[in-house]
C-alpha cells in the first residue's frame, strides 16, 4: 500500500511481451480479485492502473528484499471500490506446511503403530 487508496507492485523484467503495459495502453480500467482460500475469503477491488517507468525511488520501494528479478516498472493501482464476497463456493486449501503440521501427529502414530505391529509380528 502506498496509501489509502493506491496499491503498488513491481513489474519484473520477463519475456518481452508486455501483456501488462499494453493491456493499460488500452484501458487503465483493472480489477483485483485477492483469494484466502485458507480462510474462505475473497475481495474485488475495482479501480484504474497506470504503469510508472524511469521512478528509481518508486522502483526501490516496491523490489522485493532478496529477490534477483530486475524490476522494469512499477504498476500502480488506484482503488476506487471494493467488495467482499460471500464465502458459499471457495474450498479450503492448505499449504503444505500447514498439511504437514496437521498431519504430523497422524504420521507420527501410524509410525508408533507399525513399530509395535513389526515387535509381534514373529520374525523367520
Amino acid at each position: 500500500m502506498l496509501d489509502e487508496k493506491t496499491l503498488g507492485f513491481a513489474d519484473f523484467l520477463g519475456n518481452v511481451q508486455y501483456i501488462s503495459i499494453g493491456n493499460l495502453e488500452g484501458s487503465a480500467k483493472a480489477f483485483i480479485f485477492l483469494m484466502d482460500y485458507r480462510h474462505r475469503k475473497r475481495i474485488k477491488v475495482w479501480g484504474r492502473a497506470e504503469y510508472v517507468e524511469g521512478d528509481c525511488a518508486l522502483i526501490e520501494r516496491l523490489h522485493i528484499a532478496g529477490y534477483a528479478a530486475k524490476v522494469e516498472r512499477a504498476i500502480l493501482f488506484h482503488v476506487e471500490a471494493l467488495s467482499e464476497n460471500c464465502p458459499q463456493h471457495i474450498p479450503i486449501r492448505y499449504s503444505v506446511t500447514e498439511v504437514e503440521a496437521m498431519t504430523a501427529p497422524l504420521m507420527a502414530r501410524i509410525q508408533e503403530l507399525e513399530r509395535k505391529l513389526d515387535e509381534l509380528t514373529p520374525h523367520t
